[in-house]
C-alpha cells in the first residue's frame, strides 16, 4: 500500500489554532484530518490535577495513541493533515516535564526509548506547518476557548512550553517548513492573508 499522496503537519503551542488551521484546511482542499486525542485520554484530567503523578502515564498514552494514530494515515490513499505530532508530544512536552521534575530519569529514559524506536519507522510529513504564537497570544486564546482544565495552566508552564517549541523548530529538519505568525495574522479573516496563505500551500499539494 503507498500511504497517503501528501502528508501535512500542523504544529504549535496550546491554543494556537492547530484545529482551526486544520479544518480550514481541510475545507479548502479536501484533506482528510487527523486530530488528536485529547478527548479520549483517560489520564489527561488527573495530569492537569496532579502532574507529578500522572505525567508519564499521560504521556505514554499520547505516544502510543499517536503512532496507532500514524499509522492509520500512512494507510490512507488521499491527502491527509494532522492536527499536532508525535515528535511535539516528545519534543516539547514529554521534554518539559522531565526537565521540570514531573517525570524521573528512569521514566524519561523508558519513555524517550520507546520514541525513539517507534520515530525511526515513521514516513515524515512533506510539509510542517508551525503556527508561531506569543505566550500572550496563546494565553488570549485559551481563555477564550475556555476548557475548564486549561484555565489553570501556570503563565510559567505556558512560557516554558513555548521556549521548547522554538528551540525544537529552530532544529527541526525532517521536512520542509512553513512558518505562520499568528500573533499579526489572521489566516481566515484577513482577505490578503487569505490569498497569500492558500498560495503557498497549494505549492505543497
Amino acid at each position: 500500500m503507498s500511504g497517503p499522496r501528501k502528508y501535512i503537519a500542523v504544529a504549535g503551542n496550546i491554543g494556537a489554532g492547530k484545529s482551526t488551521l486544520v479544518d480550514f484546511l481541510r475545507q479548502r482542499f479536501g484533506l482528510t484530518p487527523f486530530f488528536e486525542p485529547n478527548a479520549d485520554n483517560p489520564f489527561l484530567p488527573l495530569f492537569y490535577d496532579d502532574m507529578q503523578r500522572w505525567a508519564f502515564h499521560s504521556q505514554i498514552y499520547f505516544l502510543t495513541h499517536k503512532f496507532r494514530l500514524h499509522q492509520q494515515l500512512s494507510r490512507h490513499s488521499g491527502t491527509v493533515i494532522q492536527d499536532r505530532t508525535i515528535y511535539e508530544d516528545a519534543e516539547i512536552f514529554a521534554e518539559n516535564l522531565y526537565r521540570t521534575g514531573m517525570m524521573s530519569p528512569a521514566e524519561y529514559a523508558t519513555y524517550r526509548a520507546m520514541y525513539d524506536g517507534i520515530t525511526r519507522t515513521l514516513r515524515p510529513p512533506d510539509l510542517m506547518i508551525y503556527l508561531r504564537a506569543s505566550v500572550r497570544t496563546v494565553r488570549r486564546r485559551i481563555r477564550l476557548r475556555g476548557r475548564p482544565e486549561e484555565q489553570a495552566l501556570p503563565l510559567d508552564y505556558i512560557k516554558r512550553l513555548h521556549n521548547l517549541y522554538e528551540g525544537w523548530f529552530e532544529t527541526y529538519d525532517r521536512s520542509p517548513t512553513l512558518v505562520i505568525p499568528i500573533d499579526k495574522l489572521d489566516y481566515i479573516q484577513d482577505m490578503l492573508a487569505h490569498i497569500d496563505f492558500i498560495t503557498t500551500v497549494e505549492k505543497y499539494l
